[in-house]
């Protein structure tokens, strides 16, 4: 029984002497907690006599010295770095960092990276304005070893991950070493339920501090014992697997419908069977997880106690819809949304494609620098064979067909290259259905193709906003509320002549079309034959107007920030960079925190 069902319950009276509280360290007031649970206290040995919880770096100032891992040239990433002593000599600008993070077991949250470009030095020099250190180099010797990592802070419970070599780690993402054993079964030990039982009682709050943890009963062969160690691994691999399987993850290789074991001509029978897959994986863990449980359960003598049962929810899988949506949502809702989200993930996946971030010949990350160097080296190596990337990365976003190699028309390219001539109609089909099944809404008499631009046009940048936390990759240049141009420019292969190409290879071209289509309607209208005809070419002419104005004013701006040939550093961060093209560009502020800056 767990302390909320102990507080909440009527029917339950405690006989508990004060004497029994002496048994648990700090003598918290668990009147809930059973004598098996508060005897483990007081005959076994602490975790912390066994490991070392350790808090990490607190820099002093995250937003200049921490970003999102997409946000900077990948190149500039050292995921090798084995122990402090070697990072001292580190010549690559980003470590990555553990900074904690939700409830997820096993593997995850690996998102963040920190400016470490001679061991840190810029950060070790931080001074205030009275010349005090503000930053702090807690637990340094530890620095880049392998550890069981968990948040600070968390409302959803207590969750530990695994957490391989290469990683400074910071005051949220609290850490614990192992000084003999496995890190794995660590890692197995706090995410099972007894675990969990003795944080319940040690901790009042939803902080877990390094000292609750250290208190916690150890049995002393758990931590080399050889069938955790197993249950351990397979649960790690399952996790990081899933976590990698999203391409906001830095090991991601390929969206998942696109990887061969599934491979059908039908996209909804790729689908079918990659959702078979996740449900299989997500009971196997299931069956892992309680498996765990049910070894603590018997070494600590709590089968009267706790029961090594665990729901789906508490499967924390993104594939498992009960633990990404809540248990608050009927099945079929879980499964249509699940759905709906796979498909928009594949449309993110093939907008990378197309910008060259991505390529069906290569797994993995395959541009990701910076100013479009070396880009046209891989194009020459063949990297974009089967499905060539956009020369400019430039991708018209546009809600009408105005331009041959826009997003929506280049998504069909790509569904028509993946699957076939003969299944595209199908698979567009299948695509158009499963947007409406929650991204966007039905509309009646909407062909496949309309509803995937619609999409691409109204949801995709949210969508994409959402991905990223608001650290988007694809930029959005929008011409305003009219939307009579807008496109994504990836921000990877942004240069000072982007701007200048966008303009004369879109934006002027755009304007002699929408003056050409004014021009027709006029003529349209005076050889109108009803009212209604008259009317519906006025409704129509309205609009090209509005865009046309608006279209006009963008280019005029445009063309004053493309004069100026602007350069942007990825190592400033999408915060700052994407605030230097005044309002060209879509939701500065909540991208910024500010308003756009005038030029």
């Amino acid at each position: 029984m767990n302390k909320s069902e102990g507080k909440n319950s009527k029917k339950n009276n405690y006989h508990v002497s004060a004497d029994d509280f002496k048994l648990i360290p700090g003598n918290p007031l668990a009147y809930w907690a059973g004598s098996s649970i508060r005897g483990n206290f007081s005959i076994r040995t602490a975790l912390g006599d066994k490991v070392t919880p350790k808090q990490g770096l607190a820099t002093g100032d995250n937003d200049r010295f921490t970003r999102v891992w997409c946000e900077v040239s990948f190149e500039k990433i050292n995921f090798n770095i084995e122990n402090y002593a070697s990072s001292l000599c580190n010549k690559l600008k980003w470590v990555p960092y553990s900074k904690g993070g939700g409830y997820r077991k096993w593997y995850g949250y690996a998102e963040t990276i920190v400016f470490w470009e001679g061991g840190g030095q810029l950060i070790r020099e931080l001074k205030d304005e009275k010349g005090n250190e503000r930053s702090r180099f807690r637990g340094y010797d530890y620095y880049f070893l392998p550890a069981a990592t968990w948040g600070k802070i968390s409302s959803g419970g207590f969750s530990c991950r695994y957490r391989n070599s290469g990683y400074v780690f910071d005051v949220g993402g609290m850490s614990a070493f192992k000084n003999e054993g496995f890190t794995s079964n660590l890692v197995a030990i706090l995410n099972s339920k007894t675990s969990s039982e003795f944080l319940n009682i040690l901790s009042s709050t939803l902080n877990f501090e390094l000292g609750d943890i250290a208190k916690i009963p150890l049995v002393e062969n758990h931590l080399s014992d050889q069938q955790i160690h197993l249950i351990a691994k397979q649960c790690i691999n399952i996790s990081k697997l899933d976590w990698d399987s999203f391409e906001t993850s830095w090991d991601f290789r390929k969206n998942p419908l696109l990887e061969g074991i599934f491979f059908h001509k039908s996209l909804k029978i790729v689908y079918q069977r990659t959702r078979s897959h996740w449900y299989k994986t997500t009971l196997e863990m299931q069956c892992l997880e309680e498996k765990n449980n049910r070894i603590f359960i018997d070494d600590y003598g709590l089968q009267h106690e706790l029961t090594p049962e665990v729901t789906l929810s508490d499967i924390t899988l993104g594939c498992n819809p009960y633990y990404r949506y809540g248990v608050n949502i009927g099945d079929d809702e879980l499964e249509f949304r699940l759905q709906s989200d796979t498909i928009s993930e594949v449309i993110s996946y093939i907008i990378g494609c197309q910008m060259g971030r991505y390529s069906l010949d290569r797994e993995g990350l395959v541009y990701a620098n910076e100013g479009n160097k070396g880009f046209f080296d891989l194009v020459d190596e063949g990297a974009y064979k089967t499905f060539p990337a956009d020369e400019d990365g430039i991708l018209p976003l546009m809600d009408s067909n105005w331009f041959d190699d826009d997003v929506t028309a280049r998504v069909k390219e790509f569904v028509r290259t993946v699957w076939g001539e003969e299944h595209l109609q199908e698979n567009l089909d299948f695509i158009a259905e499963s947007l409406c099944l929650y991204a966007i809404k039905p509309k009646k008499g909407e062909s496949s193709l309309d509803t995937i631009r619609r999409y691409l046009s109204t949801q995709f940048w949210k969508d994409h906003m959402k991905m990223y936390k608001k650290r988007p990759i694809y930029w959005l240049f929008s011409s305003g509320k009219e939307k009579a141009f807008e496109c994504l420019v990836y921000l990877h292969r942004y240069n000072e002549g982007t701007l200048s190409r966008m303009r004369t290879e879109y934006v002027v071209p755009l304007l002699a079309r929408y003056q050409g289509n004014i021009d027709l309607v006029n003529d349209q209208l005076k050889n109108a034959e009803s009212g209604a005809a008259t009317t519906r070419l006025k409704k129509e002419l309205d609009g090209l107007t509005k865009k046309f104005n608006e279209l006009r004013n963008f280019d005029d701006r445009l063309r004053h920030y493309a004069d100026r040939r602007i350069t942007i550093d990825l190592d400033d961060g999408v915060k700052v960079n994407y605030g230097k093209f005044g309002d060209l560009l879509a939701d500065v502020k909540a991208i910024t925190g500010s308003a756009p800056q005038e030029a």
